[in-house]
């Protein structure tokens, strides 16, 4: 059985406080795009994981799908299986690749063995693997608060329009992005920046890793500009990765300025 765990991006990004557990206290809207992997659960006499495609760090029995498995097999019966993992979406990127990957292995658990488990239940079993991974369970545009697990609603679409993201092969490490970054209270929530026109988003949306990541990255800031040089209507990084995207009304011309994109056209 094989799924296409897709990415995400960030519609804005602020950073609001520092909880007592470490963590921090955000606003963002999280939306999906069709850059994906490819994931197969396949029945096997053991428990099995590997990979193909882009090079995963780390020790493969503590990947996130393993986790995600084992999660799930300790309130279930389970069979082994042999979970195979094609890798396309850059790591460190600010996609939530990582996350939809674990987010997706609960899915496709759920579905496989007809576990009947609810929605409700899958995104507690996916806050307890990632931040992140709650939102691939139901993989819909949605407003996100604390620590980015937590949604509201949104009335926010980008159907029609064309979205680029450009990874500059820069993998930032969430440690890294967060160090110096400093939580501020916004003077206006962003679920009420947009839901306004998408272009009024340049002057008013903003993703507060831009602050603490370009001066040390200025070829980030420098493929921004190059995207409202290109026509984009509103420009920007997505999550705390290196990921910039664009949106534009018309398919934008000239992209082989860049290295390595992606075009994408939103259908939500």
């Amino acid at each position: 059985m094989v799924t296409f765990p897709n990415a995400k991006i960030n519609l804005g990004l602020l950073i609001t406080d520092k909880r007592p557990d470490g963590f921090h206290n955000l606003q963002s809207c999280f939306y999906p795009v069709g850059w994906a992997d490819a994931l197969e659960l396949i029945p096997a006499p053991t428990l099995a994981f590997s990979s193909t495609g882009l090079a995963i760090p780390g020790d493969p029995a503590q990947n996130l799908c393993v986790k995600a498995y084992e999660l799930v097999r300790a309130d279930f019966v389970l069979p082994p299986v042999h979970i195979h993992l094609q890798k396309n979406v850059p790591i460190g990127a600010g996609l939530g690749g990582g996350s939809a990957d674990a987010a997706f292995t609960l899915r496709l658990l759920n579905d496989r063995f007809a576990l009947g488990i609810p929605t409700n239940q899958l995104e507690d079993y996916a806050r307890r693997l990632g931040s992140d991974c709650a939102f691939f369970i139901q993989n819909r545009p949605v407003y996100c608060v604390e620590k980015g697990d937590v949604f509201a609603e949104i009335e926010v679409s980008l159907a029609g329009y064309y979205i680029v993201l450009v990874y500059p092969n820069l993998a930032i490490s969430t440690v890294e992005a967060y160090a110096r970054i400093r939580p501020r209270q916004p003077e206006t929530p962003l679920i009420d920046l947009l839901t306004q026109p998408v272009d009024t988003w340049r002057d008013t949306v903003r993703n507060d890793f831009e602050t603490s990541l370009f001066p040390s990255y200025p070829l980030l800031s420098a493929l921004k500009a190059q995207l409202y040089a290109s026509g984009a209507v509103y420009a920007s990084m997505s999550g705390s990765g290196s990921t910039i995207y664009g949106i534009f009304n018309a398919p934008p011309a000239d992209l082989n300025q860049f290295a390595q994109y992606r075009v994408w056209q939103g259908k939500l």
